[in-house]
């Protein structure tokens, strides 16, 4: 099993690499085109904003690999909501896989910005990616969030009911971090490479 971390220049891929090395798989991290297409499984993990994690997409020659790869691809937060046709946040347009828009959260009293910390997930629709882990707690750190849709796997609710995972076809997304998540993280990516 060859499991490759997409290389986007804007993301804690060491923590990602550590969590799947402590679970006995080797994967490598790499934004070589020839190397991300010998994997099996993908990773897309991303931290800041959407513009500059686009930019450097575009730079590496990485857009259309993605969109059209028929590998499994578990996009984790920023890498999830790449998934989707625009961002707010900057007014972005992202790589389009899956009809959606990312957006800020509603100021709500007694919520501060951005997400950050423990919450509990509900299984919305049925997935190998969630076998196991319907009311674990995930580790979220997030100011801008997806809108429940029909590509929904599980939700979370904070100030708002938003998307914790989509699936569509071969494209998976979480907006938490499984690295840094403990079991249910570990049980999550697990389940990820069964798929």
């Amino acid at each position: 099993m060859r499991l490759t971390i997409i290389d986007t220049k804007c993301a804690n891929l060491a923590s990602l690499k550590f969590a799947l090395d402590r679970l006995g798989f080797q994967s490598v991290v790499s934004c070589d085109l020839k190397e991300l297409e010998k994997a099996d499984k993908l990773f897309l993990p991303g931290v800041g904003t959407a513009k500059r994690a686009m930019k450097s997409l575009q730079e590496l020659n990485l857009c259309e690999f993605i969109r059209t790869t028929k590998k499994p691809l578990l996009g984790i937060c920023l890498g999830m909501q790449l998934l989707g046709e625009f961002s707010n946040e900057l007014n972005q347009k992202t790589l389009g896989i899956m009809p959606f828009r990312v957006c800020e959260f509603k100021a709500k009293v007694g919520f501060t910005l951005p997400h950050m910390g423990w919450n509990d997930i509900e299984i919305t629709r049925e997935n190998a990616l969630f076998a196991g882990l319907n009311g674990a707690y995930f580790y979220f750190v997030h100011s801008f969030c997806v809108a429940l849709n029909e590509f929904s796997l599980a939700k979370c609710e904070y100030s708002q009911p938003f998307a914790a995972a989509l699936n569509y076809e071969n494209f998976y997304g979480v907006q938490f971090h499984p690295e840094r998540s403990g079991e249910a993280g570990e049980v999550l990516l697990k389940n990820f490479v069964k798929i």
